[in-house]
């Protein structure tokens, strides 16, 4: 059941019936088109039009169910997701990462330190185990994301125990189809997928990201591997986000292998996607290098200079405000190959540098640089006398 739009409110009202009472104004809109719009929206009470009929009451009421509950487990949230895909809307809170710990066993300690001190950070995000749930345990750490497994199981929350891929990933999808598209009360509790220790954790892992993308709630894992965490919260951050806002990280100045004075300096639009390939380039390089991340709203090089969001301007004022001018002798900018064409564009804006045009993909950059240290060697060799 997909939300209803104002047209579809509005065939249900006086003014779609050409009836008495149409554009009346008690409701305290204009029109009947107007409440109609406001209603979609949720911005105004049904029952501010007395002239609504009853089957507009029942399909709207219906339609204005929430799909899925959200539960609140000491501040972490879960559930509360309203579409099947992320485009349609976004998805609202991101599948949650449990380890389970069990105090009987002679190194839950150790499993319990690694767990609670366990982070890793992507896009200027510090990730975290969300939730540590406690077996036999004697008493509760004082730690807000932590919980008993007894507690655990008391949850408003659908657990399904992961046995096999083809009846889990089912499951899944037909409970979030009847939660979201029926709104189905039976199916509307968030989903929770437990893994129960295994040895094949290649396995795991690629059930585990499956289950990410469709649609556990919550993941709980009785193995605690650092690896696969991370890699699982790495393939979260990117479907949890809103679509209309791209990932991106801060503008300014990026330091690799310790530069100095005469070290080499790109540049780049504040795209995460690109800024990360391009920086695992220049921390992989045998030299060191700068690289100035210019703001463009999180888009990438193209685009932003389609859009006008990376100008020469952008670029100058990027520069400037680094302080980088002040610290270099080096006066060589290496820009992205798409951007060949604003070459002179950017040594006008920029004065006193030369733009010298870099690689189109990432993976370059390597085979780019020894060409430059290259011709860097054959311009200074002195000829023999």
């Amino acid at each position: 059941m997909t939300e209803l739009s104002g047209l579809q409110i509005f065939k249900y009202l006086p003014a779609a019936k050409k009836a008495e009472h149409t554009n009346c104004k008690e409701c305290g809109c204009p029109t009947c088109m107007a409440f109609a719009l406001k209603l979609a929206k949720h911005g105004i009470d049904i029952e501010k039009c007395c002239h609504a009929p009853s089957d507009l009451k029942e399909i709207y009421i219906q339609n204005s169910k929430q799909p899925q509950k959200t539960v609140e487990i000491n501040g972490l949230k879960i559930g509360g997701e309203n579409v099947l895909y992320r485009h349609e809307k976004t998805f609202v809170n991101k599948t949650a990462i449990a380890v389970v710990i069990d105090c009987a066993k002679p190194d839950w300690k150790e499993k319990f330190e690694n767990a609670v001190n366990f982070e890793t950070k992507r896009v200027n995000e510090v990730l975290k185990i969300d939730l540590i749930i406690l077996k036999n345990m004697s008493e509760k750490p004082q730690n807000i994301n932590i919980i008993s497994y007894d507690d655990f199981k008391k949850l408003p929350i659908n657990i399904i125990f992961d046995k096999d891929f083809q009846t889990t990933s089912r499951d899944l999808i037909d409970i979030r189809q009847k939660a979201v598209l029926e709104k189905d009360e039976n199916y509307s509790d968030p989903v929770c997928v437990y893994f129960e220790h295994t040895e094949n954790m290649e396995l795991l892992c690629a059930k585990a990201a499956f289950y990410i993308c469709k649609y556990a709630n919550m993941i709980v894992f009785e193995d605690f591997d650092e690896n696969i965490i991370s890699s699982l919260m790495s393939l979260r951050q990117n479907i949890f986000t809103d679509p209309q806002k791209p990932l991106q990280v801060e503008s300014g100045i990026y330091e690799f292998n310790n530069p100095d004075e005469n070290s080499l300096i790109f540049m780049t639009t504040n795209f995460a996607l690109t800024f990360f390939a391009v920086a695992s380039e220049l921390e992989s390089l045998p030299v060191s290098s700068y690289l100035l991340v210019a703001p463009a709203e999180g888009m990438s090089v193209l685009t932003a200079w389609s859009a006008e969001k990376f100008t020469a301007k952008t670029a100058a004022k990027t520069l400037e405000k680094s302080g980088l001018k002040d610290k270099i002798k080096n006066r060589r900018i290496i820009i992205p190959g798409l951007l060949a064409h604003m070459k002179e564009e950017l040594e006008d804006e920029i004065k006193d540098f030369e733009i010298v045009i870099g690689t189109v993909n990432a993976f370059e950059i390597s085979d780019f640089v020894k060409t430059l240290n290259q011709e860097r060697i054959q311009a200074n060799r002195k000829p023999y006398s």
